[in-house]
């Protein structure tokens, strides 16, 4: 399945600037080490799932599913320039039982923080979701190009940020993923008794 690209909107705030419509593309830097680490990239831990439930939380009512496998974050900057930053996104969907038609939209989001402080900056997007008949997981990357973080001075490093990524939910749902309850993504009905 092909990556598509995401493009964040400009946002007005002095800290941070998301912003762009190019990923890192290498080729373009020079060979200079950067002048700190990068950003630390992840997913928030309970927005990192999104479980469609149509009725009592019994297996046979589950609909859509989602979750964030894995997130991985580039960066780039030398001297006083701005931290650029590049971050790619690894989803599993699942279509359970409950789950009406072939297609569904995710809402997900990937904010900017001062680390372990406050939020800088957040984009919402969407993430439109087909499966082939026959099957009930997709697997898809999505790169969100273009983060750029403005430093205060040289001595500021990636290691004072955060780039996190999470589905956008509802209320119930946060409070779904807080309780502990699990369906996973293979939807499968439960093995018959013996």
């Amino acid at each position: 399945m092909p990556v598509k690209r995401f493009v964040l909107a400009t946002l007005a705030l002095p800290a941070v600037l998301l912003s762009g419509c190019f990923g890192i593309d290498a080729s373009n830097f020079d060979d200079r080490p950067n002048v700190g680490p990068c950003p630390v990239a992840g997913a928030l831990y309970d927005a990192s799932r999104v479980v469609e439930i149509k009725g009592p939380e019994r297996h046979e009512n589950v609909g859509f599913t989602g979750a964030i496998e894995g997130v991985r974050g580039y960066c780039r900057y030398i001297g006083t320039n701005p931290i650029t930053m590049e971050i790619e996104i690894d989803f599993a969907f699942g279509r359970g039982p409950k789950a009406e038609g072939l297609s569904h939209t995710y809402p997900v989001f990937v904010t900017v923080t001062r680390r372990d402080r406050s939020i800088l900056a957040k984009e919402r997007f969407d993430i439109p979701v087909t499966w082939p008949a026959d099957k009930d997981i997709v697997r898809l990357t999505e790169k969100v190009p273009g983060i750029m973080i403005p430093r205060a001075n040289e001595t500021v490093s990636g290691s004072n940020f955060e780039v996190i990524a999470g589905f956008d939910l509802t209320p119930e749902q946060l409070a779904y993923n807080r309780s502990g309850t699990r369906f996973t993504i293979n939807v499968a009905p439960p093995a018959a008794p013996q």
